[in-house]
């Protein structure tokens, strides 16, 4: 569906330790923090040596490949014509993509881009309430599973104005790389987060399971002060909140129209869910999930959640507040 994710600081991570300088022969914990991809990052991890170059190595090859806001990068290049091939990261987003498409009904749908761009919500954040000759034209444009890659990479697009934006997918995936880095590298403790987007390791600096704030959907709540629930989540599983209400667009009748695009109609989606958390194994997967079911009504978004095998809350409005609901094994 919908491949705007504004929630960046959907979680906050709560976790003390000790900060890292430089080399060590004895394991010690280490913080490592700063910003990419248009927001920011907060690594902890026990080791030996300080792993910030690595991590910072690796979030420059996820941007060299998949940012659609890098001019220089391989979507970029694709989106723009100047390439007809997929590196290998763009195959693996690609591949999950439309496997999630297909499972949430097309609820989630990366060529959604000309929507997101026709209301406002893209790169250049231009745009007003479209007409319906507009919408038409943009959906014509749209439709992963209408897309194809060969052995060889070569992308095969729906038609001339189809694009790729994987942004509600990709900062998952990247904070999988930055944890199997972590991995290759001997850590086995560690917490990887990337404008909210969460892959544990292990347990936390006093040895127990790790403990993620979930945040209320509060609307003008600065990300981190307005928590909904605190989740103890064990080593092995990552976390990913996308939600609707921080990023979008009051129309001229007065109504507000979020980032969530319809693939299936181009409009805003009109949903009772405000925010969606899902607790996975793998963070790409969580990522995805999470933005399809902003595109679904609470009851079909917890069902995507029981096909796919993960577990989910939601915040649903509820008169002036919300309600909780949450597959029985939610954390």
């Amino acid at each position: 569906m919908i491949l705007r994710k504004y929630c960046l600081w959907a979680l906050a991570v709560l976790a003390g330790c000790a900060t890292g300088c430089g080399t060590q022969s004895a394991p010690q914990w280490h913080r490592n923090e700063g910003a990419t991809w248009g927001t920011t990052y907060h690594i902890v991890y026990e080791s030996a040596a300080d792993l910030h170059d690595s991590v910072r190595t690796v979030m420059d090859a996820v941007d060299a490949s998949v940012s659609p806001f890098n001019p220089s990068s391989r979507l970029s290049a694709v989106n723009a014509g100047r390439s007809d091939t997929l590196d290998a990261m763009l195959r693996s987003l690609m591949a999950e993509s439309q496997r999630v498409c297909r499972l949430s009904g097309g609820a989630f749908d990366p060529t959604v881009m000309p929507l997101v761009d026709l209301w406002g919500f893209g790169p250049s954040g231009r745009g007003s309430e479209p007409s319906r000759e507009q919408i038409d034209s943009a959906l014509a444009a749209v439709g992963i599973l209408d897309c194809a890659v060969d052995d060889t990479g070569r992308f095969t697009r729906k038609s001339p104005g189809t694009r790729l934006d994987f942004s509600a997918i990709a900062k998952g995936m990247g904070v999988d790389m930055v944890a199997a880095m972590l991995r290759r590298n001997g850590v086995e403790n560690y917490m990887v987060e990337i404008g909210g987007e969460v892959a544990l390791g292990g347990t936390n600096p006093r040895g127990k399971d790790w403990h993620i704030q979930i945040d209320a959907p509060v609307d003008g709540a600065l990300p981190g002060h307005s928590g909904m629930r605190v989740a103890e989540i064990e080593g092995g599983r990552c976390v990913a909140t996308s939600g609707n209400y921080r990023n979008y667009r009051t129309l001229a009748d007065g109504t507000h129209a979020g980032h969530i695009i319809s693939p299936q109609t181009g409009l805003p989606v009109h949903t009772s869910v405000l925010s969606a958390t899902v607790v996975a194994p793998s963070c790409t997967t969580a990522d995805a999930l999470a933005t399809a079911a902003m595109g679904l009504q609470p009851d079909s978004a917890l069902a995507l959640a029981r096909r796919a095998g993960v577990e989910m809350l939601l915040a649903v409005a509820a008169a002036d507040s919300f309600a909780i609901r949450a597959t029985p094994g939610f954390p």
